[in-house]
Formats: C-alpha cells, sequence, structure tokens
C-alpha cells in the first residue's frame, strides 16, 4: 500500500528521482503525516517533497511544520512556490513566521501579500510579544444580529471557506463592536425564520488584544471554548485566538519550565538545532553560579575541621543528610512552580502552604531519621562499623540533624516560588539545583549544631 511507505521508501524513491510515484504517494497521506515525514527526512530533501506538491496542499502542510522547519524551508524554495504558501497561512502563522525571517525576507514577502493579508498581517506584527494580539486572526465569521437563523446558514455557506473555525458565530454591530458569539450548532437547531439575535446561548467571553498569553490560557480553561474574540478597549471586535495557538505556546512555556527547573537557561530552538556556543552559554552561567554556591559548603565543612578531626565518624553522614535537604527542597519547589503555574495555589495561599509543608516535612523527617537510627543500630550490631562506641548517641544525631535539614529544605522549597512572583520573577527560574545548594550549606550547620549537642562529652 503506498500510504503504509516507510521513511527509507520515500528516501529510496527520492534517490531514484521518481517524482511520479513520490507525488502519488504523498498524494495518499493527510498533511499532518506528510509534515511529519519532512521533519525526519534529511534536510537536503525536505525541498524536493515541496515541489512534488500540489499548490493546495503544500501550503496545508507547511502550517503543520515547526517554525524552525519553515525558516529553512522559505529560504530554500522558489519564489512563487514560497509566495503561495504565504498567502494560503492564516495571518497568526504567518506574522509568527516573519518575526523570525531575516528583515529583508520579510520585507520581500510582505511586498507579495494581497492588500488584504497584508493589513491583517501588519496588524499582528504590531502587537507586543506574548500577548492574545500576537496569536489572533481576524479570519471568523461575523453576522449582524437582525437576520434570521435561516440566511444566517446561508451567508455562513458563502463566507465560510477558509476560515480559522466555524463552530462560534460572532455577532458585530454596524461599528464592528462584539455583541455576543453563538455556537453553530445552536444556530443550526434554531428556527430558520428566528433572528440569530435572539437565540439564547451561553455568556458571551472576550479578552483584550493586550491580555498576556497566560491570562489567555487560564481563559480557556475557565470557560471551556475552543475559541476566544480578541477586542480592543472601545469592545470592537479585532480577531479569535483558537485552542491550537494556545496549546502551541502551553508547550512552549512547560518547555521552559522544565529546563529552568533543570539549573538551566530556556533554549531558544529544538535540542539539535541550539548551536554549540549558546548551549554552553545557557548552561555554563548557571553551573558556574551553582559551583560557586556549593564552595560555601566547602567554607562550612572548614568551620567544622576540628570537630571533623575529633570523630571522623561524623563526617561519614555528611552527604546523605545534606543531599536529603537537598533532595526535599527540590521536590516542594517542582511542586509548588507547577501549582503556581497552574494558578491550584495563588501568592495569598503561602501560609496555608507553609503550614501544610511544616507538617509534612516534620514527618517526613522524622520517617527518614528513624530510617538512619536503624541502619547505624544494624551496622553496629553487626560488627561492621562501631561508631567509637556511641551507636545510639551518633543515630540520635542524624535523627535530629534529618528532621531539622528535611523541615529547612521543604521550607524553604516552598517558599522561594512565592517570593519569585512576588517581586515579579518567573518562579521557574527557583531551580532545584538551586535550592539543593542552598540548603546544602544550611543542611551542614544544622547537623554539625546538633551533633555538638548531642556528642558533646563523647565524640566531641
Amino acid at each position: 500500500m503506498i500510504g503504509s511507505l516507510l521513511q527509507a521508501d520515500f528516501e529510496e524513491i527520492i534517490q531514484a528521482k521518481d517524482w511520479d510515484v513520490l507525488r502519488e504517494a504523498l498524494a495518499e497521506l493527510p498533511p499532518p503525516d506528510i509534515a511529519e515525514l519532512i521533519i525526519d527526512l534529511p534536510s537536503e530533501d525536505e525541498g524536493i517533497i515541496f515541489r512534488v506538491l500540489p499548490r493546495e496542499l503544500a501550503g496545508q502542510v507547511f502550517e503543520y511544520l515547526p517554525l524552525e522547519h519553515q525558516k529553512v524551508l522559505v529560504q530554500s524554495l522558489s519564489d512563487a512556490q514560497v509566495h503561495s504558501i504565504f498567502n494560503q497561512m492564516t495571518p497568526d502563522d504567518r506574522a509568527r513566521l516573519l518575526e523570525e525571517l531575516p528583515a529583508s525576507v520579510t520585507r520581500h514577502l510582505l511586498e507579495e501579500l494581497s492588500e488584504e493579508k497584508l493589513e491583517a498581517t501588519r496588524m499582528l506584527l504590531g502587537y507586543p510579544e506574548r500577548t492574545a494580539g500576537r496569536y489572533m486572526t481576524p479570519d471568523y465569521v461575523a453576522l449582524p444580529p437582525d437576520v434570521t437563523a435561516g440566511w444566517a446558514l446561508m451567508r455562513i455557506r458563502e463566507i465560510g471557506r477558509g476560515k480559522e473555525t466555524l463552530n462560534v458565530i460572532y455577532l458585530l454591530d454596524e461599528k464592528g463592536k462584539l455583541l455576543e458569539d453563538l455556537r453553530l450548532g445552536s444556530l443550526v437547531l434554531a428556527p430558520l425564520e428566528m433572528m440569530i439575535g435572539d437565540i439564547e446561548d451561553r455568556p458571551i467571553v472576550s479578552i483584550n488584544a493586550y491580555t498576556p498569553v497566560e491570562e489567555v490560557i487560564s481563559s480557556f480553561e475557565r470557560y471551556d471554548r475552543v475559541a476566544l474574540p480578541v477586542v480592543d478597549n472601545n469592545g470592537i471586535m479585532l480577531g479569535i485566538v483558537t485552542h491550537d495557538d494556545v496549546l502551541e505556546f502551553a508547550e512552549r512555556r512547560a518547555t521552559e519550565e522544565i529546563q529552568k527547573l533543570g539549573g538551566s537557561e530556556a533554549l531558544d530552538a529544538p535540542y539539535f538545532e541550539t548551536g554549540f556556543w549558546p548551549m554552553v552559554k545557557k548552561r555554563g552561567g548557571w553551573l558556574a553560579a551553582l559551583f560557586l554556591g556549593e564552595t560555601l559548603t566547602a567554607t562550612a565543612m572548614g568551620h567544622y575541621e576540628h570537630e571533623i578531626e575529633r570523630a571522623a565518624v561524623v563526617a561519614l553522614f555528611v552527604p546523605p543528610i545534606i543531599s536529603s535537604g537537598g533532595n526535599s527542597g527540590s521536590q516542594a519547589t517542582s511542586i509548588l512552580i507547577r501549582s503556581l503555574a497552574l494558578q491550584e495555589v495563588k501568592l495569598r495561599d503561602w501560609w496555608r502552604v507553609f503550614n501544610k509543608e511544616l507538617l509534612s516535612s516534620l514527618t517526613l523527617g522524622v520517617f527518614l531519621g528513624f530510617i538512619g537510627l536503624v541502619r547505624i543500630c544494624l551496622w553496629y550490631w553487626f560488627g561492621w562499623q562501631q561508631y567509637d562506641g556511641h551507636p545510639y548517641l551518633m543515630g540520635l544525631t542524624v535523627w535530629g540533624s534529618l528532621i531539622g535539614v528535611v523541615m529547612f529544605g521543604s521550607l524553604v522549597g516552598s517558599m522561594l516560588p512565592f517570593l519569585l512572583r512576588k517581586l515579579g520573577f518567573d518562579p521557574a527560574t527557583a531551580s532545584a539545583p538551586f535550592v539543593a545548594t542552598l540548603v546544602d550549606v544550611t543542611g551542614l550547620v544544622i547537623y554539625f549544631t546538633v551533633a555538638s549537642v548531642v556528642l558533646h562529652g563523647t565524640l566531641l
């Protein structure tokens, strides 16, 4: 079956230059599958795929490609092919691509757009980044409220082709002010002679063009819409934002947060498309900062050098104790960053979070401390480690230290994202390695403080 050809089969067809077979094989595939094939093929074969695709299909496939592949193809295809694809793109996707292309290429492409498409694209390019205006499209169906349902359905058949979505129809007055949005299902089920302005539907929800995309995502989640109308300060409708555009942004934001949580700046491109020096730059800064932070751990250990010399056995438990504090802090900060991003937790909830972490970290500290005590006793009973004859005091030291270190790590890890959000920073910058480094130094102080109290007059 042609539709079941593997990537290797397509590569063989391209190498054999059998364009008729390639064209026939591609015609059997839906646009998303062709886009995936282009991504997987060697870069020198991507342009060949587009050259054999019919003009309309090429435009559909192009919109499914990642932005990085679009940029490469735009600069490799002929002007006629690029202009054909470019004119078929939705205004929001077209504007997003133009932002990434070199200025000379952007200017050349803008010159080839029709007056209507040029106006729509320039309008989108005028809004700040990460706002609804940058993601909206003017391709929607708008009708006046004083027409019948029958006339509206006939009109939708005439103008609906090529629109971003037909699931929702927007009712505007003569000045373009948004009055109501009407689901197509409600319109279809209404009596044909009924005025569409009288059809009862859900309450209208709109967003301003300058609304941050994070708030747009929240609106989609809160109101369960497939598209949201975008209006200016006077309520005049400018366009719509659809769920696929929001999903694209949400995926990119989640990727950035995950990369930041790992202790790195967010990459501006996919892994293999990020250059060597940009990769080093984005990771090196954080690694240097974390290394300098860890040198404070050496400073702290130097402060307790005398205690370590008197009882080397005390130093044996430094790694597991400080790592337990770092692990608990990393857990807390990761959970809270995600909860803040999903708006499960608000800034005003910090005291509730503090109390919850206080109790849970106390329980976890007691639990880990008990494990440490049992481990020390077992090693002593089996004769593997004598602890200078004071195993139970050593066990109590480890137990008490773990309670303090785990509690401190959890409280710092949970409160730091709140502090950063309050100061206007991205909570994701409170990366897990950063919290672990901070807790390492404090964990040493807690451990040796407890040891100096419990083991005073015996090991120390």
